[in-house]
């Protein structure tokens, strides 16, 4: 703020001791607001507002004169020269608490008002020039009052009553002249009456018998100047703090009339407890809303009202009443509204605290290349919610829960977790319906609410790292929930509205709109720098290709700033084009850079349809090989990530059970009964299904995802509903079913690692390291329908022998794999091992339990003419590996 260069100084008439001094007018210093107090239901027009003219914001480097002339605003006023005191020098931290304004006036002149807070008072110096006043008698009046909320409603001020207008709430109070026809005169508040908007207007008194003429800006407006908060910055959006502990509040609405900051003292409260009208003029920069808070007092949380803004087209007008949480709120809180004859309930409030601390001494982050991953997908809160995982209620379904059942997760090998979105939900629909993209579900906190969720998660982050865990995070950001998300911030520029009816009705995102497009990277980093998050895979991502209106484009900015960003870039970045509001997948050809992995839809469709006899040999060796008919481009095998079950659809055990009409797009087959049955030969066949589709997905090369509670055979009953899937049950681990799976996966995690030479490789296995067999080593008959039957020889480069790892390098030999999706059994010819080398079959999966895996092999022993046979049986797979004669 500044203060007033000697040249225009105040000199009282009654003086004239050559000092250059001022007066100040105090007002009564108990007038206190409380917090309850608000301002009126009735509202105005802002063009009708206590509107301020030109403001001035810079600090003028000018010495500052020390004010001793006090005149006290009561019904008699006097005037009391206390003392004299020259200053030639201002503190520096002084000058940047003061907050300045400059107006023109509609008669010409100049009114110059500074505020500046000194001890727990806050003084406003007014000051008037060069009015073109139309009498001699130069007597001027400040008729003034304070509002919050509405500047139709102004707050009363006890202790003026004399001196006050009872009905309006304003004070009349006169100014001393001082030379060269300027005036001045000062306000001084207690800091706790704060924060509030001073309004005033001046009063020219002419005569005896004159009532005055009214002097306002030069836009015919009252003048207008917060007390107590200041203009703010418009970065970072979000609540900010600054050293000095002052609160920072910026939000965009582009289309937003007015913005209203609401406070509140009690989360349960009904309404708030102060609202400040943004003023356009000074907490406006841009498109972007914002003002300073020097204290909250006894605050505890917030949110915004945005009124004249357009939700949904004009139809669609969103309630004016309606309080929104900060987009970019870190911590937030719930909130109960008793408005339900709105409908419009308010859910979350921004929380007026910083993010905790959190110590990440000790966090290494793992960095694993892509085609080493290992990933189990799990819902936080019906990982552990069960009573079966014998967690304490306030651990049960938390991240803390994930913590504690970390050994699981270690014993199926896994390195890494894919972890559904956990960002604040509509509670009827789901997790892929989010109302906010900056904070985590309170209730995943250990203890309840969001410092402990964000706590939690910090801490399962920290301590999945020191058991070689990465951890990826299911997002959305295509769209929202329906109601307390962004909806009446500013639909305009935030969602689809206009002539793009499907996306409208899903709130759909416009996220290539360059503020959506800011808040999503922001997010983004978030995440990554505060949370330590290693990846992110972008559920309904062909959404995320949409231009402005609605169109498809072939380079969306968004999908390229987050590939090219400095931060995200670092991290893994998966596109997964699966719609939550039509349960499907769209099949679109994703701009990558290089840089997007994808999860594979066609993997999972291709190795279902081959598995239950009806889908072509080439088909099922593009999957095996890495799917270069999409990742060929220049990205290679390791940017496929691999289902054959996800937590929408069908799980693993129902894949084998359920094949009504109605499950047709899930390209199940229920081997010969539908749904439960005691038939031995029917179990033995889905056994073997189950087997062989486990099998098929961590021998192909790619990155393997497993669901939950497919180690364990849990089911939805058929439903391939997302609401249908269930807790994990912890009991289900001990029956015989998982026992045998959940090893089969730790087996073949293992083996995946072990022989990571052809089977986790970045780049594509050279044609020559490859042979493909058909029935009786016949050259397969890639499209032939009725062809069931491949096999396929991977050969060690030995040339790369130099470039693996000392725990991989002597298992450096030939695997021969096969799969039998027919009804009759295959007698197949292994080809010649290696020199001085054996086959020895691994898997079996027609086999039982527990033979049907082996750590160590069994020897395939020479039948007739020197030749290796092995009879498989229908609906099989196997796995052999060349292994020297000693071993």
């Amino acid at each position: 703020m500044a203060t007033l260069p000697p040249s225009l100084g105040i000199r009282p008439r009654s003086l004239n001791c050559g000092a250059i001094t001022s007066c100040k007018l105090t007002a009564a210093t108990h007038y206190i607001c409380k917090s309850k107090m608000t301002g009126g239901p009735e509202r105005i027009d802002l063009e009708k507002k206590l509107l301020c003219g030109e403001v001035a914001q810079d600090v003028v480097k000018t010495p500052y004169r020390n004010i001793n002339l006090r005149v006290f605003a009561t019904s008699r006023v006097s005037v009391e020269q206390i003392e004299q005191i020259y200053t030639t020098r201002t503190d520096v931290d002084e000058l940047k608490k003061m907050s300045t304004f400059l107006f023109r006036t509609d008669i010409g002149g100049q009114v110059n008002v500074s505020i500046r807070k000194k001890n727990i008072r806050y003084v406003v110096n007014i000051e008037v020039s060069s009015l073109q006043l139309q009498t001699n008698d130069n007597r001027l009046v400040l008729v003034w009052g304070v509002y919050r909320s509405d500047a139709s409603c102004l707050m009363h001020l006890d202790s003026q009553k004399s001196a006050s207008d009872s009905e309006t709430g304003t004070v009349e109070t006169p100014f001393m002249e001082s030379s060269l026809d300027r005036f001045a005169l000062e306000l001084e508040f207690e800091a706790k009456q704060t924060p509030f908007y001073l309004s005033f207007l001046l009063k020219s008194l002419g005569g005896a018998e004159s009532s005055g003429s009214e002097i306002r800006t030069h836009i015919k407006a009252n003048f207008c100047v917060p007390v107590g908060f200041n203009a703010g910055f418009p970065t970072p959006l979000g609540l900010s703090f600054s050293t000095d502990g002052s609160m920072n509040f910026a939000i965009f609405s582009r289309n937003a009339e007015s913005v209203v900051l609401c406070l509140y003292d009690d989360t349960t409260a009904d309404k708030p407890a102060l609202e400040l009208d943004l003023d356009p003029y000074v907490n406006r920069s841009g498109d972007v809303w914002h003002a300073t808070l020097e204290n909250a007092w006894n605050f505890v949380s917030y949110g915004y009202r945005c009124r004249g803004a357009i939700s949904q087209g004009d139809k669609y007008k969103f309630h004016a009443e309606r309080i929104l949480l900060d987009p970019y709120a870190k911590v937030i809180v719930n909130s109960i509204s008793n408005h339900h004859e709105s409908g419009l309930l308010v859910k979350y409030l921004g929380q007026l605290c910083k993010e905790p601390v959190f110590n990440w001494n000790g966090d290494v982050r793992l960095n694993l290349p892509m085609e080493k991953l290992v990933v189990y997908q799990l819902n936080v809160m019906r990982f552990t919610e069960h009573k079966s995982s014998q967690l304490p209620a306030d651990i049960a379904g938390t991240f803390s829960g994930v913590i504690e059942k970390v050994h699981h997760l270690k014993d199926l090998g896994m390195n890494a977790v894919l972890l559904e979105p956990i960002f604040p939900f509509d509670e009827q629909k789901g997790p892929y319906f989010p109302c906010h993209f900056f904070s985590p579900m309170n209730p995943q906190g250990a203890f309840g609410g969001s410092i402990s969720a964000i706590n939690s998660m910090k801490e399962m982050v920290k301590n999945l790292h020191a058991n070689g865990l990465e951890v990826l995070l299911e997002v959305v950001y295509t769209h929202t929930a329906d109601g307390g998300a962004l909806q009446g911030v500013d639909d305009l520029s935030y969602y689809y509205v206009n002539g793009t009816e499907e996306l409208e009705t899903r709130n759909a995102l416009n996220c290539n709109y360059p503020i959506v497009q800011q808040m999503i990277l922001d997010s983004l980093r978030h995440w990554v720098l505060d949370f330590h998050i290693d990846g992110f895979c972008f559920i309904n991502a062909s959404s995320l290709l949409r231009g402005f209106h609605g169109e498809y484009l072939s380079r969306p900015q968004l999908v390229e700033a987050i590939a090219f960003d400095p931060v995200l870039s670092k991290t893994k970045i998966i596109a997964d084009c699966w719609d939550p509001h039509d349960l499907a997948t769209k099949e679109i050809d994703f701009p990558h850079w290089k840089r997007w992995a994808e999860v594979n839809t066609k993997f999972c469709n291709d190795v279902r349809n081959f598995l239950r006899g009806e889908g072509l040999l080439s088909e099922l060796a593009t999957r095996l090989c890495g799917n270069g008919d999409m990742f060929s481009d220049g990205r290679g095998p390791a940017y496929s990530f691999n289902f054959i079950a996800r937590n929408s659809g069908l799980p693993l055990v129902d894949l084998v059970s359920f094949s009504g009409v109605e499950l047709a797009s899930e390209l199940s087959w229920n081997c010969g009964a539908e749904g439960p049955t005691s038939k031995t030969a029917v179990l033995e066949r889905r056994l073997k299904q189950i087997r062989n589709f486990l099998f098929v997905l961590y021998v192909s090369l790619g990155v393997p995802i497993l669901n939950t509670g497919d180690e364990c055979g849990q089911s939805t009953g058929g439903s391939p509903s997302y609401g249908d899937r269930k807790p994990f049950d912890w009991n289900a681990l001990a029956t015989g079913f998982a026992i045998q799976i959940s090893q089969f996966i730790s087996f073949l995690s293992s083996f995946r690692f072990k022989r990571s030479d052809l089977l986790q490789k970045r780049s594509y296995l050279k044609e020559e390291y490859i042979d493909w067999h058909g029935s009786n080593q016949s050259p397969p008959k890639w499209d032939d329908p009725s062809c069931k039957f491949l096999a396929m020889r991977l050969k060690a480069d030995k040339a790369d022998e130099s470039q693996l790892s000392s725990e991989s390098s002597h298992t450096k030999s030939d695997l021969y794999i096969a799969f039998n999706a027919a009804n009759r059994s295959e007698s197949i010819i292994l080809p010649e091992p290696p020199e001085e080398m054996a086959w020895h079959r691994l898997v079996d999966t027609a086999l039982p339990f527990p033979g049907f895996f082996s750590i160590d092999g069994e020897p395939v022993l020479e039948q007739v003419a020197g030749l290796f046979t092995y009879e498989m049986k229908s609906h099989s797979c196997t796995l052999f590996e060349a292994r020297n004669l000693e071993d």
